[in-house]
């Protein structure tokens, strides 16, 4: 695709991210997507769902088949989904004491199924599907096997989680989404088509709002994009990409349960300035 198709999915992106923005805002479920954040804060969750839909159909938009286009709703609409049942049924008491991965498969022995838990698989399972449709021609070909759509699957995955991990302060996790996206969409086009272009433009439509915290992302947004982002990695690579993505997402998943990236990033000069880049005082 040219640059002339890159702006058309941009501006697709754009649009569909302000416009489903005003619709959650305008609902009549805008009032249990209120939220306290991190500075006491009253701001909306909307900016979850407008990701989610506006990257789904904007990357969509670009694919260059129907499976494609199909691995493309995948991931964005069914990681959104999950996540946005994690936001509303995780903000209940109970639901809270979980926390990571640890804590959520600990709940199992409890016997309680967390809602978190639902989202990992769910989000699991929304990058098997997308990445099996993804590379159903390779593998005809045979320069892709099952093992590498197992993968794939974690990068799509992985990408998710990596994002969601970074939605803490605003803007943290849009700006890493365009970054990643455009680390995505570098040199010559996958046969897959351009599915980075138009969520990076839903992520750059939705940045104002997030740095001033009006809206946030949320776990359906982060997981949404992320694993949009995700796709269009695991479209762009093959084994030995795919094994290095999904490395240093499970690394950066593994560091989380010790690290907190917040005061890393606080302690790294130029990581420090770009996150705190745009964002209120």
């Amino acid at each position: 695709m040219g640059m002339l198709s890159r702006l058309v999915l941009a501006g697709v992106g754009a649009l569909a991210a302000r416009g489903t923005l005003t619709a959650v805002r305008r609902s009549p479920f805008a009032a249990s997507l209120e939220r306290v954040n991190h500075k006491g804060h009253q701001i909306s969750l909307a900016a979850g769902p407008a990701a989610a839909v506006s990257g789904a159909v904007s990357a969509a938009a670009g694919a260059k088949n129907p499976r494609a286009a199909a691995a493309a709703l995948t991931a964005g609409l069914a990681a959104g989904a999950v996540g946005l049942y994690d936001d509303i049924a995780g903000d209940r008491p109970e639901q809270k004491r979980y926390k990571g991965f640890k804590g959520h498969f600990a709940a199992l022995k409890d016997g309680v199924v967390t809602s978190g838990l639902i989202k990992i698989v769910g989000v699991g399972a929304a990058g098997l599907v997308s990445v099996a449709l993804l590379d159903a021609d390779r593998r005809r070909e045979g320069s892709l096997r099952v093992a590498d759509t197992l993968v794939g699957a974690g990068v799509v995955a992985g990408a998710a989680n990596f994002v969601n991990l970074l939605d803490v302060r605003s803007g943290r996790a849009l700006k890493a989404t365009i970054a990643m996206g455009e680390l995505a969409g570098l040199g010559r086009r996958p046969a897959a088509g351009d599915l980075v272009s138009g969520p990076v433009a839903a992520a750059g439509a939705l940045i104002g709002d997030d740095l001033g915290e009006k809206v946030m992302l949320g776990d359906s947004g982060a997981n949404a994009l992320g694993a949009q982002v995700g796709l269009g990695l695991a479209a762009r690579t093959g084994r030995w990409g795919r094994l290095g993505l999904f490395a240093l997402f499970a690394a950066a998943a593994v560091a989380s349960e010790k690290v907190s990236f917040t005061k890393v990033i606080a302690r790294t000069p130029g990581l420090r300035e770009i996150d705190e880049f745009g964002r209120k005082p």
